[in-house]
């Protein structure tokens, strides 16, 4: 092969690499998914560990996710009654901040707030273990590292995620009625028979569901970006940082899948 062919051919070659890496990564991500899935439901379980867990990812991440939710709402609610007044349709302010709250906003900003906070903290802590051979040692002792570290972490996720999100609907859609009320002139009353009214168990459901799927996320990005950690301090912090983003991404990512599933419904 000429010099001239050669030089065309390294794109490609780059392009190969990168490809076979992300489906190596992928493929890593999935086994890895799949055995603490299989850990979660199969005993023997450490519900110690996994209430320790639920404390911290649930009830500490209260504070961040309320605020979040309610300036949300207010401001969602500010511009909606701005638009609508270009129209001459203010009036349906009211079902329109619901409907954007427990069927999108709150799973997803609760969803990223836990993502920025909780991911990150799982994969450093992971991942410090992980340097400090704290889980070769646990193999030593005859314990599992998925059923001890990665499985409470998930379940803790799956179930606390919902629970914020309840949250955010509730603080979200209250956010909207406060300004409605004290700044648009909205009757406080009809603005909230409007949202009971319109809002039905769907539209919470299918938040719900989301939640479910991105604590799970949350907690598989955070689990496994901790245990493959490598390199020391600074492996640990860099594993830390792509938890974070990767956990992000994914959230957006099946945001759209699951919002086109539930459209069709």
């Amino acid at each position: 092969m000429t010099l001239a062919g050669a030089h065309w051919l390294t794109p490609v070659r780059a392009t190969g690499r990168l490809a076979l890496a992300a489906l190596a990564t992928v493929g890593a991500i999935a086994l890895f998914a799949i055995r603490g899935l299989t850990a979660m439901f199969i005993g023997p379980w450490f519900p110690g560990q996994a209430l320790r867990q639920f404390i911290a990812i649930g009830f500490y991440s209260l504070p961040v996710v309320g605020l979040t939710a309610v300036f949300t709402g207010a401001a969602l609610a500010l511009n909606i009654y701005t638009g609508g007044g270009r129209f001459n349709a203010e009036q349906i302010m009211p079902q329109i901040v619901a409907l954007g709250i427990t069927r999108e906003l709150g799973p997803v900003l609760a969803a990223l707030m836990l993502a920025g906070r909780v991911s990150a903290t799982i994969a450093a802590e992971i991942g410090a273990m992980r340097a400090t051979e704290q889980i070769d040692a646990m193999r030593t002792l005859s314990t599992d590292p998925f059923r001890y570290l990665v499985a409470p972490r998930m379940a803790a996720a799956m179930i606390a995620l919902p629970l914020l999100t309840l949250v955010a609907d509730i603080v979200g859609i209250g956010g909207g009625w406060l300004v409605a009320t004290l700044t648009l002139d909205f009757n406080p009353v009809v603005y909230a028979r409007s949202t009971v009214d319109f809002v039905e168990a769907w539209d919470v459901g299918s938040g719900l569901i989301k939640a479910v799927v991105f604590g799970f996320i949350i907690a598989l990005m955070g689990c496994y970006q901790g245990y493959t950690a490598s390199g020391g301090a600074r492996g640990v912090g860099r594993a830390a940082t792509q938890a974070m983003v990767s956990a992000g991404i994914l959230i957006f990512a099946m945001d759209y899948v699951l919002t086109t599933l539930f459209t069709e419904r």
